[in-house]
């Protein structure tokens, strides 16, 4: 065997693995490989003289060579527009889990759930001043944009799980009737409407149209009320 000189060139020298294309694109580059091969094949002299080519023939070829090569870019776009829409759909699935305080400002746990002046107080007093702004602590539709006797200037939102929230005493509402909110929508502003006696947020929530003890309800979902500490929300703050 004879041995290789040192002047001779090292054909393996600075050889990279070319990466298999991607699996959806795999049928497009596999054509576009052909097409390309045969205008190659033809230039180099599988035919007698390159001069005798039908010029058509070639326009056809180039033509086909981009047809595939412009089909491997949509299917490549099409690839990453399905992978964008499932990262989406999983952010939203993980926002629509997430419970959160009504209040992000300072407030003061007033009047828990319970009986009071001889009657059934169905929610808790979250006293704030006047104009503060309360949001959804859960996502949902709203049912109720308007006056409602006692609660004053009252928002409702029905939450998918069939729970409902009633945020009372408002000074101002910033939502509608049939408006679909997120966790954390700004909702309306602290008031003093109603029956009410002093500047707070009557939250309430009701289960199959009972009211329940918001304090352990909400709980169960990490927030803690009474200790404005809410276990969801440093995580949907966090960059």
């Amino acid at each position: 065997m004879r041995q290789r000189l040192s002047s001779e060139p090292d054909r393996y020298r600075g050889r990279r693995r070319v990466p298999t294309p991607p699996r959806s694109r795999y049928a497009a580059v596999v054509t576009t490989a052909f097409v390309g091969a045969g205008i190659v094949a033809i230039g180099a002299g599988a035919l007698p003289d390159a001069k005798s080519v039908s010029p058509s023939v070639l326009d056809e070829l180039k033509a086909a060579s981009t047809i595939n090569q412009d089909a491997a870019a949509r299917v490549d776009a099409a690839d990453r527009a399905s992978r964008d829409s499932n990262r989406g759909g999983a952010d939203e699935s993980a926002e629509s889990d997430v419970w959160l305080l009504p209040l992000q400002q300072d407030y003061e746990f007033k009047s828990p759930y319970g009986m009071r002046w001889g009657k059934l107080h169905t929610g808790v007093d979250l006293v704030a001043p006047e104009g503060t702004p309360y949001v959804a602590i859960h996502s949902g539709t709203v049912t109720k944009a308007g006056w409602f006797g006692g609660y004053g200037y009252t928002v409702i939102v029905q939450h998918a799980d069939g729970s409902e929230a009633i945020y009372g005493h408002s000074s101002a509402l910033s939502v509608k009737e049939g408006q679909q909110v997120k966790t954390g929508d700004q909702l309306g502003l602290v008031g003093n409407t109603g029956h009410s006696y002093g500047s707070h947020l009557h939250l309430e929530v009701h289960v199959k149209g009972e009211p329940r003890d918001p304090v352990p309800w909400l709980m169960e979902r990490g927030v803690d009320i009474k200790l404005q500490v809410e276990a969801h929300y440093s995580e949907v703050a966090a960059p």
